[in-house]
């Protein structure tokens, strides 16, 4: 298997994977609506989106790697 196509199915899976965590939160947090929070220009929701986004990215990059 050529390099190209091992990274990019090594990307392929990083988005599923944090695709999977995004909505893992969200299932575990029903009483919050993300969607809603971040309409409405909640700020803090919106740090708090980027910082799980951006940890489970670390996570997965160093599993991956």
């Amino acid at each position: 298997m050529s390099v190209v196509w091992l990274n990019s199915l090594c990307a392929v899976g990083g988005i599923v994977l944090l695709y999977a965590a995004f909505r893992v939160f969200g299932l575990l947090t029903p009483q919050i609506d993300l969607y809603a929070e971040l309409k409405r220009g909640n700020v803090a929701v919106a740090i708090f989106i980027g910082a799980l986004i951006l940890g489970t990215a670390i996570i997965i990059a160093g599993a991956i790697t």
